[in-house]
């Protein structure tokens, strides 16, 4: 199965050490027979509430394959590591989608919130 992963890591962490902590997680996902397909370092960025009293975050996303047991492994490692401020785990379900999940989540999301138009019948006039 195909996953994201969105993990944001505590800013006060130097550089050398924020490298071997993405590489420790993809390191993870591979010995637990994954296949990590992508890695984007986002960077640092102004977070909508403070987390841990920190208005700052390093955000990192990951594209991985693997078995469905696997994501819970993660999420619990993910859980007990105190740099990582927070983390969100996704299912992909289209791979070859240009959308990419958190995406669609957002459209389907902005899509619910407007009703359909009604559409009114034209009023019939009474023939005499």
């Amino acid at each position: 199965m195909d996953y994201e992963l969105l993990y944001i890591i505590d800013t006060s962490l130097e550089e050398e050490a924020r490298k071997e902590l993405i590489e420790r997680f993809n390191a993870l996902i591979e010995s637990n027979e994954g296949k990590v397909e992508k890695v984007e370092e986002w960077g640092k960025r102004r977070l909508a509430y403070l987390v841990n009293d920190k208005p700052e975050g390093y955000y990192v996303l990951v594209n991985f394959s693997s078995k469905p047991e696997f994501p819970r492994e993660l999420e619990r490692v993910m859980k007990i590591d105190d740099k990582v401020m927070r983390f969100l785990i996704t299912r992909v379900e289209h791979k070859g989608s240009n959308v990419k999940p958190l995406q669609r989540a957002a459209q389907q999301a902005q899509s619910a919130d407007v009703p359909e138009p009604e559409l009114e019948e034209p009023a019939k006039q009474a023939e005499e």
